[in-house]
């Protein structure tokens, strides 16, 4: 699989990195990413959203859907695939082409493949929106610019990206069908959505 990546990072990935580099790239831009970024950071934010969500009835199974899809894309991503895979970063790949690319925040130690940060945000995102239209559009539009602003970073391929929104949209739709089976079987209390 690695070998296949390698292929696209040449053919697909890296044209379109170096394109938004030579591009889109200028100094708000150098700004605004790595703040948008950090709403992906650890998942941490959505977990948080997940939580509030918890607390209350009326929301409960939101937060439910939206823990049991954030579990999900923990232990397939960063447990499993990121170390199976074994995808360097796109900055570590160009530099072994002899391309140095500026950083605009730390270098990360971890592997690429998949993005941690898209697949926390579309899992959270679409348990959102399966559930709540308005404010799921709100972070389905956030969910693309965490994933995009991975991309403007150079931080990951947009295969890496690509795969991620796609995988996070499956544990979501996943994690909510349970939720719902799963509060059918609380004792009490009403966790009905609105729309």
């Amino acid at each position: 699989m690695l070998a296949l990546l390698d292929q696209l990072a040449v053919s697909f990935d890296l044209p379109i990195l170096d394109w938004i580099q030579a591009n889109l790239k200028n100094g708000v831009f150098d700004v605004i990413w790595p703040i948008i970024t950090l709403f992906g950071d650890g998942g941490i934010f959505w977990i948080g959203v997940a939580v509030v969500l918890l607390i209350f009835p009326k929301t409960r199974k939101t937060g439910i859907g939206m823990g049991i899809a954030l579990f999900m894309g923990v232990v397939v991503c960063n447990v499993t695939l990121k170390p199976l895979v074994g995808r360097i970063r796109p900055y570590d790949f160009k530099e072994n082409l002899g391309v140095t690319i500026p950083l605009l925040a730390d270098r990360l130690h971890d592997f690429s493949f998949p993005s941690g940060h898209t697949i926390a945000s579309f899992e959270a995102a679409v348990v959102i929106f399966r559930n709540y239209k308005k404010p799921g559009i709100a972070a389905i539009i956030l969910a693309f610019l965490i994933a995009f602003s991975r991309l403007y970073m150079y931080y990951h391929y947009p295969t890496d990206v690509l795969f991620s929104m796609v995988v996070g949209t499956i544990f979501a739709i996943i994690g909510d069908v349970l939720a719902g089976i799963i509060v059918k079987k609380l004792p009490h209390g009403k966790y009905e959505t609105l729309q």
